[in-house]
């Protein structure tokens, strides 16, 4: 190998984790090159999760390997194989991929040689197992926002209308925020007279300075939080309904009220119940000319 590529990758939960940082993974890469006689032709810093290849530094590396002509093996050097990558299917993947543009990959921590059939095997283990750990990682952190549900608790960022909290033992919790909250209550409540369009009263809560899309909207007056329920999704696409700890901002009486309205689309006419306030005789009296009742 007389040149070579550093490739140094970290995420924010690796640097917590297990201390990862670029400066220390590039100076141990430099001090291989110099070692070894080995001339760095660039050195690119990610700071990027490594579960896919859509990340800036590696991509301005390939960029810069694919414009080099000729047949000259062009190497990149990392420190472990989870540097590279943290999914074995898109790993071998891009190992094709670069053995296009003769490109090859490899890391000074756990050596393989690629032109040896053998070393296959080896190469499989380094990469399964970031990949397991990724998985495993995930399976805990699903479990515990479970666990977390199940015992009444937000574990997500808070819904418009609440923020995170923490208390002082570091019990984190939701509480409602001013005057967002003020403003989604006002809005079930509107909802629930079944009065006004959806429309309608997303535009009048803009103009106390809500701000919300149309298909936010439609997910926040469907969100079960604001009644004081944490839902929890079981299997085949159920969800069971826990009480939580937080401060609910409406009842489940007027939340499920207005679930029904909207699910079942049945509106009152804005027009008729303005009518009906005015014309509070209509049903009493009789036309005399024509013999009905509905004098409007």
């Amino acid at each position: 190998m007389k040149s070579a590529y550093l490739y140094v990758r970290v995420s924010t939960d690796e640097q917590k984790r297990k201390g990862y940082s670029l400066p220390e993974q590039e100076d141990r890469l430099l001090k291989y090159c110099e070692s070894n006689n080995i001339l760095v032709k660039g050195i690119y810093r990610e700071d990027f999760s490594a579960k896919n290849f859509n990340r800036p530094e590696w991509k301005k590396l390939i960029s810069v390997i694919k414009k080099e002509r000729g047949k000259e093996e062009k190497n990149i050097l990392f420190i472990k194989w989870d540097r590279f990558s943290r999914n074995i299917q898109y790993a071998y993947e891009m190992i094709g991929i670069l053995r296009k543009y003769h490109a090859k990959v490899m890391a000074i921590d756990q050596p393989v040689d690629l032109d040896i059939p053998e070393s296959s095997v080896m190469l499989a283990v380094y990469l399964s197992v970031p990949e397991a750990e990724n998985s495993r990682r995930a399976m805990n952190t699903a479990n515990g926002m479970r666990r977390a549900r199940q015992m009444g608790r937000h574990p997500n960022k808070a819904p418009v209308g609440y923020s995170n909290l923490t208390t002082t033992d570091g019990k984190k919790y939701i509480a409602p925020k001013q005057p967002e909250a003020g403003i989604i209550k006002w809005i079930f409540l509107q909802l629930a007279k079944n009065i006004y369009k959806m429309t309608e009263i997303r535009r009048m809560a803009a103009t106390q300075g809500f701000h919300c899309s149309s298909s936010n909207f439609s997910k926040l007056i469907r969100n079960p939080v604001y009644c004081g329920l944490i839902p929890i999704v079981l299997g085949d696409n159920e969800k069971e309904m826990v009480k939580g700890n937080h401060e609910a901002l409406i009842s489940m009486s007027i939340f499920y009220r207005v679930q029904d309205i909207i699910n079942t689309k049945i509106r009152m006419s804005k027009r008729s119940e303005e009518l009906k306030a005015t014309f509070f005789l209509t049903g009493f009296l009789t036309c005399p000319l024509c013999g009905k009742k509905d004098l409007r």
